[in-house]
């Protein structure tokens, strides 16, 4: 395509560059006086020319006055289309910001204007100067009006959240001064977009289609207000139509101007911090292609995709808004973003298919969400860390908590090893990545998953993953490409469990990477919507766990379970750590055992009440004696706050504790009133 025809491409076949240029309003194919000479009749129209399919000015009266688009644009820079032709693209290009490069010769970037034009262009109206005054009268939404919008699934509810009216009458004053008026009819009706002091008018029955009110704004983002804080995709479409289109099916969605309009790309950056992806949806007719083309060559180091929609691109069947008009359904756009998806982690999924357990061929060597008595520690959106040393029973209690996750019904606590695990009924994604078990014992524990959750084959949405052959590096990138093509793929993700945390990095001592993967880890949970369990290998010495990455997890997690070794050798413990809505010394430590006959561990039953109370007598003097290593006393407030600190409780269970080691003598008071370590610290 030469640079002409991409100019005419880019302009809706050259009509936008009559717009931009004329000095007066006019309607296409509506006779108007021609502003080139003193024009005493009304003889002169803009019309698409059937033969070239391109927009022409044709003046009736005076024939020397005629043309194509460059020919009038040349005319009003004081140039000759013929000579200047090059010059005359080049300021097209410029003027209407349609970001095209002239591959055979370079353009520059400034251009030296000729001095003396026949006609200045319209000026962009400036802050000093009053936008174009216009009024609406608004009407409610005819059965008729509500019928051509429920087509694309759009109600009153959307038209609402999206600020469009139905009007009845439109009235503005035409940049010579002269007042006009637009009517709606049952033939033509008439809507209005309102962003703040702009109105867009859409008359989708029309031969005019669109027109603006007020003072065009460069800035236009129709849908961004709407837009929440975070999600998953974000749509760039080529119309406002198709902004409430997606989003009455429940997906995000904006628009610019138009397809040929420049995005901007610190709106890009700021979006890209709010959304997973952002794809662009233009039609499927060529400019809508070639476009979307463009731009995602021009933003492609901001990681925006380009989907085609399939369809035959057709004046009826070419946007998101005719395909679901032609009775296509979320589910089946949803596959279509898969499928994109799967295009782009083309790697990945042969790597996956690498590492995944095939249940049905057992490998060839044989080598080595969620509560508590009603209590949240995982929730959606967060982190649940689970630690505890070699030979506790972790990774037997790591598939206890999945077995829980895979059936339609909520488990027995008593088969979930003491734990409530909410059931998945929805069939969404349940992932378990494990770094550190041989790929032999990682088959055998996804054996007993299935049986303690009385299941003989692995359920289709149940993925569980042998990543200890692969570097660190290629570890987190699996795990996060998998968890975004597996949400897609399953409608949702349930429960992540990564089994070895610190194997995603070089060292758990490491401050920056481990604040890193923390982090990443709590962005991945909030996106997906998901809980994220992260086991930590290594056992927990008293309330706090060790290490950067155990200070990460214990500031992050929503929960913290810790699985030791009983005093009596046959059992584990599993006590809390932390519990983002309450104590962790108040949550019951659960029993678990193993059964020989049932060739897995069971549920034993909760640690006695006066255990329980020696557990937080001997947590609370820990915490004590560490707020006293550099003071001889505290004030009551201080005291409160190193508590909050150090145990990750709130004000109100700070001060609980307070009052209980005062009653045990675990804290005193001198006569000023401050706090003091009491006997049973000195001991």
């Amino acid at each position: 395509m030469n640079l002409k025809e991409e100019v005419l491409a880019r302009t809706n076949r050259g009509l936008e560059v009559f717009c931009f240029y004329m000095p007066i309003d006019f309607v296409p194919k509506r006779n108007f006086r021609n502003p080139l000479y003193d024009d005493r009749r009304a003889s002169c129209n803009i019309y698409l020319d059937a033969k070239t399919q391109c927009y022409r000015m044709k003046d009736f009266g005076n024939d020397m006055y005629s043309g194509d688009c460059f020919w009038f644009a040349a005319t009003i820079l004081g140039l000759d289309v013929k000579t200047d032709f090059r010059k005359v693209l080049e300021c097209i290009i410029e003027d209407l910001h349609l970001n095209i490069s002239d591959e055979s010769n370079e353009r520059k970037r400034y251009l030296l204007r000729p001095s003396s034009p026949v006609i200045k262009p319209k000026p962009p109206t400036t802050s000093a100067e009053k936008p174009k005054r216009f009024k609406l009268y608004e009407q409610a939404f005819t059965n008729e009006e509500l019928k051509f919008w429920m087509r694309y699934g759009i109600n009153n509810k959307t038209l609402e959240r999206f600020h469009v009216r139905s009007l009845a009458r439109y009235e503005s004053i035409s940049s010579q001064g002269k007042p006009y008026f637009l009517q709606s009819s049952p033939e033509e009706p008439m809507f209005a977009y309102i962003l703040g002091d702009v109105v867009k008018l859409y008359r989708p029955k029309s031969k005019v289609r669109f027109l603006y009110g007020g003072e065009k704004t460069k800035d236009y983002i129709f849908g961004f207000e709407q837009l929440p804080s975070k999600g998953d995709i974000l749509f760039i479409t080529g119309g406002e139509k198709d902004v409430l289109t997606l989003a009455a099916h429940h997906f995000h969605a904006i628009c610019f101007n138009s397809e040929t309009a420049l995005i901007p790309e610190p709106t890009i950056e700021s979006l890209q911090l709010r959304f997973r992806h952002i794809i662009l949806l233009y039609d499927t007719d060529e400019t809508g292609q070639r476009e979307a083309e463009r731009q995602a060559e021009i933003l492609s180091h901001r990681n925006v995709l380009s989907l085609t929609l399939p369809l035959a691109g057709g004046k009826n069947e070419k946007d998101i808004s005719d395909f679901f008009a032609s009775g296509k359904t979320e589910a089946e756009l949803r596959a279509l973003i898969t499928h994109r998806l799967s295009e782009i982690y083309t790697q990945t999924m042969m790597m996956l298919r690498s590492c995944e357990i095939d249940y049905d061929n057992p490998p060839d060597a044989s080598k080595a969400i969620v509560s508590v008595k009603g209590v949240p520690l995982g929730t959606q959106d967060n982190l649940l860390c689970v630690t505890g040393g070699e030979g506790t029973g972790k990774s037997n209690y790591i598939s206890a908590i999945l077995s829980g996750a895979l059936g339609i019904e909520r488990l027995n606590p008593e088969q979930t090893l003491g734990l409530e695990i909410t059931a998945n009924p929805k069939g969404l994604a349940v992932l378990h990545y494990d770094t550190e078990q041989s790929e032999a014992q990682l088959y055998k524990n996804l054996g007993k998953t299935l049986r303690r959750a009385s299941l003989s084959t692995v359920p289709e949405f149940y993925h569980s993953l042998y990543l200890a052959s692969f570097s660190r590096k290629d570890r987190l990138k699996l795990i996060r490409e998998s968890m975004d093509l597996f949400h897609h793929k399953h409608g949702g993700i349930h429960l992540v469990v990564i089994d070895g945390i610190a194997d995603l990095i070089r060292s758990a001592n490491d401050e920056s990477e481990s604040i890193a993967i923390v982090d990443d880890l709590y962005r991945l949970a909030g996106v997906y919507n998901t809980c994220i369990i992260c086991v930590l290998h290594f056992v927990p010495n008293g309330i706090k766990l060790r290490g950067h990455i155990g200070s990460e997890l214990q500031r992050k997690a929503a929960g913290i379970l810790s699985i030791e070794k009983d005093d009596n050798p046959e059992y584990s413990v599993v006590k809390a750590l932390k519990v983002r809505d309450g104590s962790p010394l108040d949550v019951p430590m659960i029993l678990f055992g193993w059964d020989k006959d049932l060739d897995m561990h069971v549920y034993r039953g909760e640690k006695s009440k006066e255990e329980k109370e020696k557990r937080k007598t001997d947590e609370l003097i820990a915490v004590v004696r560490e707020a006293f290593k550099h003071s001889h006393r505290l004030s009551y407030q201080e005291l409160c706050e190193v508590l909050m600190r150090e145990m990750e409780i709130k004000e109100r269970t700070a001060k609980k504790y307070i009052a209980y080691m005062r009653e045990q003598e675990i804290l005193t008071q001198d006569t000023s009133g401050y706090y003091q370590r009491g006997e049973l610290c000195r001991i």
